[in-house]
């Protein structure tokens, strides 16, 4: 490989948030001895040879967390949490094991109870056990028809997928709540990765009365488990220092983000918990925003720059489900104010008032008032004028925003969003 040639990494393999920068690389082979590079090759190869012959014998009759899984599966499907609800999202941090679950795991519940599977990583189209169905979009629809919309996407029709293995890839920014069982096989040192794949199906809009996670720890301690990520950094860190000659050490902040994970996870594992109330002055949730951001980058990408919109806006839009009122999104002009409280969204601050005057939501919850203000939202794109005429009415077009009262009817079930500034 030339040091021009980019790494060919799947998303998985970036999950290590670690790539080399190869047009900084410059290796001059007078500098490397052949001959003892040549032995430590050797001895690597002797290695893995003998890596391979232990593992021969590890068929997958034999592997208990396998078969652990698939009685798993065999028991929701016998016994849904809900209704006739079959559908098992299992997440995998590597290709290679979604891979080999997919392989099994699709084989097992298409034999034993007719239901089809897929399978989706970072590459690639994904798998299917459908004929001629795969890509990512198309998968996704078909595992959950009622969220994705698949009446109005597929209306000729498409068939039902109730299994999906899937890696990280699709760990955020998906709507999958259709399913009520998320199955993580293996366990991310990260704990938001947990509540980000959790996310995927504890969202606004489910149907399903109740969900369920289930983890499959390692079994080492939490201690080991995060002491060998730290291993891997140093020895990370210390190639960086060899290939590159720059040093980055391990610093305080990093050592406390680790203590903080394992805090976390120790949480997940040892306790039933409340997802929302994890936190030692950070909710884990508040931490997973990222959905929200690609939704504005994708907004950015359509509508431009948002700089030369007003700094004052405001709508109106159906409040079905929720209590009337308005949300409010206001920024502090002086982003020093409380910069140090839990305000995940500092400068920026929401706050959601029912019409009695009551908070229904406010700024320590943000990804519950963001999800709130999604659904709202969902599939809009134009002013809904049976709406916004009676309201531009009663308020001079947002000019006084007192309760009307010569008024002899409410407005209707609406609930309004105003940004403004303070």
């Amino acid at each position: 490989m030339s040091a021009d040639e980019p790494i060919d990494l799947d998303d998985d393999d970036i999950n290590i948030e670690f790539s080399i920068d190869w047009k900084t690389i410059r290796i001059d082979l007078n500098d490397i001895d052949h001959v003892r590079w040549r032995a430590a090759l050797e001895k690597d190869a002797a290695i893995i040879r003998r890596l391979l012959e232990s593992i021969e014998g590890i068929t997958p009759e034999h592997d208990e967390k396998l078969n652990t899984l698939l009685t798993l599966i065999a028991n929701k499907i016998d016994n849904p949490i809900n209704g006739a609800n079959k559908k098992i999202l299992l997440f995998s941090a590597f290709a290679d094991t979604a891979e080999y679950l997919f392989d099994h795991v699709s084989r097992f519940v298409k034999q034993n109870y007719k239901l089809e599977s897929a399978l989706v990583t970072g590459t690639g189209n994904g798998r299917c056990s459908v004929k001629h169905l795969s890509g990512l979009n198309d998968l996704l629809t078909c595992f959950s028809p009622v969220s994705k919309e698949r009446d109005a996407l597929m209306p000729r029709g498409a068939p039902d997928i109730d299994l999906l293995v899937a890696t990280d890839c699709i760990s955020e920014g998906q709507n999958l709540q259709d399913c009520d069982f998320c199955i993580n096989f293996d366990i991310h040192w990260n704990p938001v990765r947990i509540i980000q794949r959790f996310g995927r199906i504890d969202r606004i809009g489910s149907t399903n009365a109740r969900i369920q996670l289930v983890n499959f720890w390692p079994d080492v301690s939490l201690d080991e488990y995060i002491n060998l990520k730290a291993r891997v950094e140093n020895r990370m860190r210390a190639a960086v220092v060899t290939a590159t000659g720059d040093y980055n050490p391990i610093n305080p902040e990093e050592e406390s983000d680790l203590e903080y994970r394992r805090r976390q996870l120790e949480r997940l594992q040892n306790e039933v918990v409340d997802l929302e109330e994890m936190n030692n002055g950070v909710s884990l949730t508040d931490l997973g925003l990222n959905e929200f951001r690609l939704d504005l980058l994708d907004y950015l990408k359509t509508h431009g720059d948002l700089d030369c919109k007003p700094f004052g806006l405001h709508a109106v839009t159906a409040a079905g489900n929720n209590p009337r009122g308005a949300i409010f999104v206001l920024k502090n002009r002086n982003a020093a104010v409380n910069a140090d409280n839990l305000n995940r969204l500092h400068p920026f601050y929401m706050v959601y008032v029912d019409d009695d005057g009551g908070i229904v939501c406010n700024h320590l919850e943000p990804k519950k008032l963001l999800d709130t203000m999604r659904l709202l939202c969902r599939g809009r794109d134009e002013p809904i004028p049976e709406l916004y005429k009676p309201f531009n009415e009663q308020t001079d077009d947002g000019r006084d925003m007192h309760e009307s009262a010569s008024t002899s009817e409410p407005i209707g079930a609406m609930s309004r969003r105003l940004h403004s500034t303070v």
